[in-house]
């Protein structure tokens, strides 16, 4: 397992300010209609009908056994340790986190669901990885919650990383219920668990980049609007962060939020274009690479996910106890959030540009407008909060970052193993 610049100019377009309420409506009318959506149109037989997700189903835990298994994984090793459950542990950020964590001696138990939003045996790769390293994962779904209960019974968790979600901004136009399901329903009925368990865990969860939408003020800063989504997915993730707020302050749980930017790096996600760029580079096959408006630039804050890895542990450490116990708020509770970027948005041309010298091998390059399916034109992250809270300090440039990408992706499609077909 291989886990271990300067800022791209691009044009932007002057937007008019909305009106101050216009955006808040919109954005409160899309959660209102998802959540009428999820919960009247979206009955569990049309998630088993559903043929591109694998629909909630009933998984076998509990037992004896079963309960050593996550025992010895959240036994912790190492004086200052702690016992941290781990949603999403067979994903991209996932996986790398709950190593990092057993590595230094915490205690670490994963769950997940192994959905088929994609190629599942990436995830069945991850879990072999993390078995070797010692993390057990529970195969279940967050919408469970006897499972939770379950889990909080066998195991005193003192934090909780929270990093399952569904991922991806295009595919909300495909399956709208599946975000809701997972990023605004999962959400609740963890901290649900959470409020009520004792002790309660502190809270770290993954919120994304995606939040700050058609935000023009460069970079992004934690203080800056949020209220202007350009997706389902933001949308949900933006719902993520006022519903973390409610919950810390009626139930005193601590939650810090970390907004991720396009984070890359081996055994990521399919659907990230840096990796099906990669794919259709070696297969001979044209790429499409969007511009925006007068020919502007596309440009991302790609970080490398052992950045984003100690940016997820600074948080973690960082992280003060919740104070309510019984369900009740005994206290203030600590309430945060973060962004976790590299500082240097990168023209994806140039990306593309980076993969076809370390690839060696010239792309069918295919320029189209992009289109209005949710992406936005740039992300930049400005990190200074991270910064002065925990040291987040990022340290690795794409072209490095790269390179270890490249080199893992060709071993591992090349040692027995087909992408995506």
């Amino acid at each position: 397992m291989d886990i271990p610049s300067s800022p791209g100019k691009f044009k932007m377009d002057k937007r008019t300010r909305w009106h101050k309420s216009l955006p808040k409506l919109a954005f409160w009318s899309i959660l209102f209609f998802g959540v009428i959506y999820f919960l009247f149109f979206r009955t569990p037989s049309s998630f088993s009908s559903d043929t591109s997700r694998r629909s909630l189903r009933t998984y076998n835990y509990g037992g004896a056994a079963w309960e050593k298994k996550v025992r010895s994984s959240a036994k912790v090793t190492s004086k200052n340790g702690v016992s941290v459950l781990v949603t999403g542990a067979a994903g991209f950020v996932g996986s790398h986190v709950s190593i990092a964590l057993k590595r230094r001696g915490d205690g670490v138990v994963g769950i997940d669901n192994f959905n088929d939003y994609y190629d599942p045996m990436l995830k069945l790769g991850r879990q072999a990885l993390l078995e070797r390293t010692g993390v057990f994962i529970v195969e279940g779904d967050i919408n469970d919650p006897t499972l939770l209960k379950k889990l909080f019974e066998v195991v005193p968790f003192t934090h909780v990383m929270h990093l399952a979600a569904q991922a991806g901004v295009r595919y909300a136009m495909e399956n709208p219920g599946s975000y809701v399901h997972s990023n605004i329903a999962g959400f609740v009925n963890l901290l649900e668990v959470c409020k009520s368990a004792e002790p309660q865990p502190a809270i770290v969860w993954a919120s994304s980049s995606s939040v700050y939408g058609l935000n023009s003020k460069v970079p992004f800063s934690e203080k800056d609007r949020t209220d202007q989504p350009a997706s389902l997915y933001a949308a949900t993730k933006k719902a993520g962060e006022e519903i973390a707020h409610t919950y810390n302050h009626i139930y005193g749980l601590s939650l810090t939020g970390l907004r991720f930017f396009t984070v890359y790096g081996p055994w990521g996600r399919p659907d990230m274009a840096y990796f099906f760029f990669t794919k259709d580079i070696l297969r001979g096959k044209s790429i499409t690479i969007f511009e925006g408006p007068n020919h502007g630039t596309v440009a991302r804050d790609f970080t490398y996910i052992d950045d984003i890895v100690r940016g997820c542990l600074g948080a973690l450490d960082t992280a003060e106890k919740s104070t309510g116990s019984g369900g009740k708020k005994r206290g203030t509770a600590q309430l945060r959030v973060f962004n976790l970027g590299n500082t240097s948005p990168v023209p994806v041309t140039d990306l593309v540009s980076i993969l076809e010298r370390l690839l060696k091998v010239k792309a069918k390059r295919n320029v189209m407008k992009m289109p209005r399916n949710g992406d936005v034109q740039f992300t930049h992250a400005n990190i200074s909060y991270a910064k002065k809270e925990f040291g987040y300090k990022p340290t690795t440039d794409l072209q490095t970052g790269l390179k270890k990408f490249v080199r893992w992706y060709v071993n591992y499609y090349s040692a027995g193993k087909k992408a995506d077909e």
